[in-house]
């Protein structure tokens, strides 16, 4: 469906505002979600004609775009269920993520032949879905901002179509330097640089991603790039880069971490934990969050300094993550087998060392940061990590943090943080025990700090800044 009026601000990306579950009874019913995107989209103001486009990623939402139920300001594309497939899990999750991420086991994969060929027709075609519609819905001079790595394609392909737009593309991973990005086929590496080249401005969450893209630009395209200015010049075009990190929403979390079925659930891991100290992780069984090298690290901290047997329990929430991938599926297999591993090993009748969930539950995750007295926060690579933002916001007497180097939220966190190499399992113990040991005063200082600086952008503002500075950049 294409909206009756062309939009002045249209937004893209994989997954929309709004889904629609089927029924016993066969009816449709919509459900309107929340985030940074929506807040920041609604704070532009009701004034301004929007539109969101997005993919129908259920059958419901297949059948409400079908039957013209969208919402008037969502655009639906019901994208051939096999390409989607292709593009979502074949390219963006199993070729892009992984790349961006530097977790390919490279001995053996990536491997690409035939089947990847495939797949990477299939995301070109997901890409020139949607910017056939963004083209569509586009008033004249129109602001499109393009969201992550599954439209990597779409600004290049939309500026062919509609040249007069004001694009703006955002990359919420990290970026790969060039001599891992040059995994890819020379083609496709080419294309996903160019892609996003097509924009005029390139957003990231931290200098070091927007960094290391330019250093791809340079290196595989041979793109001049003025690293003072933030700008890459290719094939007469210049598009400028954009470092924006996104916040906590500090007053949302204060506010939900009190209801009453956080207070439940807290209660109920009291009731678990007694007097003991905790160390505390939520993620999703991601490879890149390292869960596994975190319980290894924490079985190391029992071995080696006894005196926290009993004394400390590590409140780890694993939920689920794209098991429709093999890779995923065995990581979480491998979490829960040490997670078992330690509680076998070090338990008591009356101390479970790890408590453990693979069921998503915000309402406990809140519960669990409030009781946070260290937060581990050690992924392999991440874009941001807001968990690292917001245990620091939601915890009742302040808590430590134990973050990677590699996580983007260093950038702005280091200062207050126990920071760790996420490969050092032993390094990782002993910054474990620092921050388990850290005096109160200190802890309570740099929690406040690290309070500070998480919220310094929430979400609304993040989504306004990316706007504004793009629509700043049309009037230079």
């Amino acid at each position: 469906m294409v909206t009756a009026s062309p939009a002045s601000i249209l937004l893209a990306s994989n997954r929309g505002p709004i889904s629609f579950t089927v029924e016993d009874d066969g009816t449709l019913t919509p459900r309107r979600g929340g985030g940074g995107l929506v807040s920041g989209l609604s704070a532009i103001g009701d004034e301004v004609d929007s539109v969101w486009v997005c993919a129908a990623l259920s059958e419901g939402d297949r059948a409400a775009t079908r039957q013209g139920l969208d919402d008037p300001s969502v655009r639906m594309l019901d994208i051939d269920p096999g390409t989607f497939a292709r593009a979502y899990n074949g390219i963006a999750n199993s070729t892009l993520w992984f790349v961006h991420h530097l977790i390919y086991n490279t001995p053996t994969t990536p491997v690409f032949g035939s089947s990847f060929r495939r797949e990477w027709a299939s995301y070109e075609a997901y890409n020139t879905a949607f910017a056939e519609a963004l083209a569509e819905n586009a008033a004249p001079g129109a602001t499109v901002l393009v969201q992550d790595y599954h439209l990597s394609l779409t600004p290049r392909l939309l500026r062919e179509l509609r040249p007069d737009l004001r694009i703006g593309h955002f990359s919420h991973t990290p970026w790969a330097p060039p001599d891992y990005y040059r995994l890819l086929p020379d083609d496709v590496g080419r294309d996903v640089l160019a892609g996003i080249l097509g924009a005029d401005r390139a957003g990231f969450l931290t200098r070091r991603w927007a960094g290391a893209f330019a250093d791809c630009c340079e290196a595989v395209l041979g793109a001049e790039v003025d690293r003072d200015a933030l700008t890459i010049t290719y094939k007469g075009r210049t598009t400028r880069l954009g470092v924006h990190p996104l916040g906590a929403d500090g007053d949302f979390l204060r506010e939900r971490s009190h209801r009453p079925d956080v207070d439940s659930r807290l209660a109920t891991l009291r009731e678990a934990v007694g007097d003991r100290k905790t160390v505390v992780r939520v993620d999703r069984t991601e490879l890149s969050k390292n869960i596994v090298r975190g319980l290894h690290a924490y079985r190391h901290l029992l071995r080696t300094r006894p005196e926290w047997l009993d004394r400390v329990v590590h409140i780890a929430f694993a939920y689920p993550s794209r098991h429709d991938l093999p890779e995923y599926r065995e990581y979480t297999a491998s979490v829960l087998r040490v997670a078992q591993e330690i509680n076998d090993e070090y338990g008591t009748p009356t101390w479970q060392p790890v408590i453990l969930h693979v069921d998503d539950d915000f309402a406990r995750s809140l519960a669990a940061y409030r009781l946070a007295d260290v937060a581990l926060v050690n992924p392999i690579r991440d874009g941001m990590n807001l968990v690292a933002k917001e245990v620091p916001v939601v915890t009742d007497r302040g808590c430590a943090l134990v973050l990677s180097r590699e996580a983007g939220a260093y950038e702005e966190l280091g200062a207050d943080s126990v920071v760790v190499n996420p490969y050092d399992i032993i390094a990782t113990a002993e910054a474990l025990h620092t921050a388990l040991t850290m005096p109160e005063d200190e802890r309570a200082a740099r929690c406040l700090r690290l309070a500070e600086a998480s919220t310094a952008l929430p979400p609304s503002a993040w989504f306004l800044e990316q706007y504004q500075a793009l629509t700043e950049d049309q009037r230079d």
